[in-house]
Formats: structure tokens, sequence, C-alpha cells
């Protein structure tokens, strides 16, 4: 399953894996949020609580992932303030629900206070 993140300035595929979180999240799309920005990810309050079952810390660029401390989404696209490589660290674990091949360089292009959705794709 797909999920299509658009932004004023970017919008891209994410490629969802097959966890009880990545299921919960799709079937409340349409989501609508306001982008906030930590280093190279952003991340986003979707406004209910999903499940956290099998965070962690490992991420990797390219990871969409859900911050329960936040009930948030959050997109990794290189280091940010917590990390000590050009790998990102998150602040604290999260549940891997996807990926995304879009190039960081793209990613950079999304501002702090703009407003994102997340959908299913158009069929």
């Amino acid at each position: 399953m797909k999920l299509i993140f658009e932004t004023n300035s970017c919008a891209f595929e994410v490629q969802l894996n097959n966890t009880l979180t990545a299921r919960e999240i799709a079937q409340q799309a349409p989501l609508v949020g306001i982008v906030s920005r930590w280093g190279d990810e952003i991340y986003f309050e979707i406004g209910f609580k999903a499940s956290a079952a099998g965070a962690t810390m490992e991420v990797e660029v390219g990871d969409v992932a859900y911050w329960s401390q936040g009930k948030c989404l959050c997109v990794f696209f290189g280091a940010t303030p917590a990390s000590v490589t050009e790998r990102p660290l998150p602040a604290s674990p999260v549940v891997i629900i996807g990926r995304t091949n879009t190039a960081p360089l793209e990613l950079r292009k999304i501002q702090l206070g703009e407003p994102i959705t997340v959908r299913l794709p158009k069929v």
C-alpha cells in the first residue's frame, strides 16, 4: 500500500510496510497537518494515537515513521540534531511504517509551517 504526501513545495510517494501501525495510519487517511523541521527530518501531528509496537532508534535516510510521543509522522532524509554521523537519529523511538525514494534534496525544499496532506493514491 502507498500513501501520497503533499506540501506546497513537494509531493512524494511512500511505500508502506505491513505493520499494524502502518495499517492504522492508512485507515485514517486523508491526514492534514503543519510541518515542523528538526534538522533533515520533517514531522507533523496526525491527531490520533497509533500502535507503538516495534519502536526503534534505528532509522535510515528515506524512512517514514510514527513517533508515538508526539502522535506524529516523521520523514527522515539526513542528519538530525541528535545524529553523531550523517545518519538520522530520532529524538526517541519511532515505528517505521514505510519508505520514500524521494531525493533528500527534494525533501529539503519542505519548509517549517507548510501545510501537509497525506492521502491514498487516486485510482
